[in-house]
């Protein structure tokens, strides 16, 4: 071949791997763009990823938290829980074309970010997902956020937001959108609710009319207090137009005559309901007179005035009793204090003078948020009737208090007469599991790393306490979801450990209904603890299936997943966020195997919790070990 042909040829070959490299490596801008909206998040400590920078491709390295279109474009950037403290800078992102035209994702909950959110963020217009949740990030909503018509998921709960919200209606496809926890002020606009699958605005500053929900959305609105409608307590007062309108009607005789025969009606209707009260009064006072010879207990009721308005969007007064009568000047010393450096000359008193906000009743029992005069804010459970002597009840919660583990939450202090009982918890500001899975209170997904390193810590935290409490016989006894609780550190924690029996007992709550033996769950039966297995396997079936447990739905989740199982469509029981995101099957099927071993209708045959903790780890380790040979 002539030397005349054989440069051409190098030309093109040395030109198709220039072009061929281009193609599989982020542009330079891009990448640059991205490692300043990187190190800002960071402020610029290396914490993140070491490949994180300008020597290294997003793409073709594998940047932690980013997922790329076939090695090309940015397609997903995901950094939850990434202990980030540096601050949200959008306009590095979204100024760069290559990466607002291919970005779709941006999750960053769980740090601890401040700064705001800039206007540019409307030119990342192909972002189906933002979420911000639990970071400290301030400022005024923008109204850009409008002009993101792409936009599915929305969420800055959890922040440091002011201002008025802006107009979100023009998003049509909006189905999460939530705020809560902010100090966000003003009318809250239109949205298309009949769209919306999660809606939350509560614990802010709204005034005005609350847009209707349709009862969809029972409590979006609480914490609230300047709120009206009809869908609250506050109602809203009639218009000045609508008054108006009926001050400037023209009344005709016949009008004035029929309206005057309403009126005598209604005169001769109020003096007999005065009649019927002033007759039923004499009665009542006869009757107390009677009854006020003896007291069951000398406990009454006091009401706990909530002195601040924060408290008063709930509930104004806690119902939370204390000592009456000769047993007064035990006041200050009736409340048990358990060895908690925390709450070190906790009295009763200081319960008695707190705010108290209800955040939850049962048929028995009340549970109250309560902030004392130090700032330490506290929960307390208060339940009434338990057929429990206060001899066994004190023996309880000292043995209890014997047996610690960093994923078991402490009673702190408690109290008890013979007609209810106080328990005292520290205040879990995450919410619970069940709140962070399905939306209600963090609102964010997570992914199937972290949901493997929740089981794995619940089974751990479980299997310490079944072997410590054996011989007591003490299992936890309604353990689901909505007893696990996530501390500062969104850690797992099992909530009210051995107190749930007692009250099982007595008939307020069913322990495993569906469990095939209800009623044997005592305490000291053996029973107890493989309750506590096919709670614990229900739990794994929600971080699993992604699916919401509510009621009598226990039995409901687990025949579903045994019918898709036996159907051999194992795959599409699994929650399809996990899919999306490459978790692996394999460990998905391996895991929801252990979950069906521990929902086995036989108690029987359900293995140990120790023995199920051993399997889960193992899962866990092959998951870190899969994660370090991908970085």
């Amino acid at each position: 071949m002539p030397k005349m042909n054989r440069i051409p040829i190098l030309i093109v070959f040395f030109s198709f791997l220039f072009i061929l490299h281009t193609v599989n490596s982020l542009e330079a801008e891009a990448k640059s763009s991205l490692v300043t909206f990187l190190g800002k998040l960071s402020n610029n400590n290396g914490q993140l990823d070491p490949v994180w920078n300008s020597t290294s491709d997003p793409c073709l390295d594998q940047w932690k938290g980013v997922t790329c279109h076939t090695h090309q474009t940015v397609k997903s950037i995901n950094l939850t829980r990434f202990d980030l403290s540096g601050s949200f800078d959008v306009t590095s992102l979204c100024n760069d074309q290559s990466l607002a035209s291919s970005l779709s994702v941006l999750i960053l909950d769980g740090n601890n970010i401040g700064g705001d959110i800039s206007d540019d963020i409307a030119k990342c217009k192909h972002l189906t997902r933002l979420q911000l949740s639990g970071n400290q990030i301030s400022g005024i909503v923008s109204g850009s956020l409008s002009m993101l018509n792409n936009l599915k998921r929305l969420d800055i709960s959890y922040n440091k937001f002011s201002g008025n919200l802006p107009d979100l209606s023009r998003i049509s496809g909006l189905i999460l959108f939530l705020a809560q926890y902010n100090k966000l002020t003003g009318n809250i606009p239109t949205f298309h609710f009949s769209n919306l699958e999660q809606f939350n605005v509560s614990y802010n500053d709204f005034s005005g009319p609350a847009p209707d929900t349709k009862g969809r959305f029972p409590d979006c609105y609480l914490g609230n207090p300047k709120l009206c409608g009809d869908q609250l307590a506050n109602k809203c007062p009639p218009s000045n137009s609508s008054s108006e309108n009926k001050k400037s009607k023209k009344f005709s005789k016949n009008q004035i005559l029929m309206y005057s025969g309403y009126a005598v009606l209604a005169i001769v209707l109020i003096i007999f309901i005065i009649y019927k009260l002033l007759k039923r009064k004499k009665t009542e006072q006869k009757a107390a007179a009677v009854n006020k010879v003896a007291s069951i207990d000398d406990n009454i009721d006091k009401p706990i005035v909530a002195s601040t308005d924060q408290y008063k969007t709930v509930e104004t007064r806690s119902e939370i009793s204390f000592v009456s009568g000769d047993q007064s000047a035990m006041v200050s010393t009736s409340l048990v204090v358990l060895t908690s450096p925390e709450v070190n000359g906790l009295s009763f008193e200081d319960l008695l003078r707190a705010p108290a906000e209800l955040l939850g009743r049962g048929m028995h029992s009340s549970l109250y948020k309560i902030m004392l005069e130090n700032g330490m804010v506290l929960v307390v459970k208060r339940v009434k009737n338990w057929a429990i002597s206060s001899s066994e009840f004190k023996h309880r919660m000292q043995r209890l208090d014997q047996v610690k583990h960093p994923n078991v939450l402490s009673v702190l202090a408690f109290y008890s007469s013979q007609q209810e009982k106080l328990l005292v918890y520290e205040y879990q500001q995450n919410g619970s599991l069940l709140g962070l899975l399905h939306g209600a209170e963090m609102g964010q997904a997570f992914d199937w790393s972290s949901r493997l390193g929740i089981a794995a810590s619940i089974a751990e935290a479980l299997a310490f306490m079944h072997e410590e409490l054996s011989d007591d016989g003490i299992a936890h006894g309604n353990l689901k979801s909505s007893n696990i609780f996530l501390n500062k550190n969104m850690e797992p924690c099992i909530s009210e450990y051995g107190l749930n029996m007692m009250e099982n007992n007595q008939g307020s709550s069913s322990l495993i209904v569906n469990d095939g033996f209800k009623g044997t769950t005592g305490v000291g039966s053996s029973s107890a603890f493989k309750a506590d297995i096919y709670g614990f396997g229900v739990i794994l079936l929600e971080l699993l299936t992604g699916r919401l447990v509510q009621n009598d739905g226990v039995e409901e989740l687990t025949r579903w997943v045994h019918s898709v199982v036996l159907e051999e469509w194992t795959a599409e029981v699994f929650d399809k966020s996990l899919i999306s995101e490459g978790a692996s099957e394999a460990r998905m099927v391996n895991l929801l195997q252990v979950a069906i071993k521990c929902v086995n209708s036989s108690p029987e045959t359900r293995p140990t919790i120790k023995q199920v903790a051993v399997m889960i780890n193992t899962l866990r380790e092959e998951e870190e070990t899969s994660l370090i040979s991908q970085a």
